[in-house]
C-alpha cells in the first residue's frame, strides 16, 4: 500500500477521535508535514536510511511537532493535542509495511 495524505488524515481522525474533531483538514495536513520535516532534519528520507523502526523515537517526533506548533502563528492545532496525533500518523504508517 502506498502513502496517501487523503487516507493518512482519514485514519488520524479515526485512531485520535476526540483530538483530530475540532481540526479540519488542512490542520492534520500541517501536522504530517511537520513530521516529514523532522525526517528530512534526521536524515530519515535518505534512500539507504536504516527502516528499523527502533531508530524513531516517537517522543522526539512528538517533542519537535509541540514546537513547530507553538511557533506557527497561523496553527489552530494546539501543541497539547499534538501527541496523540501524531502517535495515530505513526500507525498509519506502520499499516503501510
Amino acid at each position: 500500500m502506498e502513502f496517501d495524505e487523503t487516507l493518512a488524515v482519514k485514519y488520524m481522525r479515526q485512531a485520535a477521535p476526540d483530538h483530530a474533531a475540532a481540526y479540519d483538514d488542512d490542520e492534520l495536513l500541517n501536522l504530517i508535514d511537520m513530521i516529514f520535516d523532522y525526517y528530512e532534519s534526521n536524515g530519515m528520507l535518505e534512500i539507504d536510511a536504516d527502516d528499523d523502526e527502533d531508530d524513531v523515537d516517537i517522543s522526539d517526533i512528538v517533542a519537535y511537532a509541540e514546537r513547530m506548533l507553538a511557533r506557527d502563528k497561523g496553527a489552530r492545532l494546539t501543541p497539547a493535542d499534538a501527541a496523540p496525533l501524531v502517535r495515530a500518523y505513526l500507525e498509519y504508517e506502520n499499516s503501510l509495511d
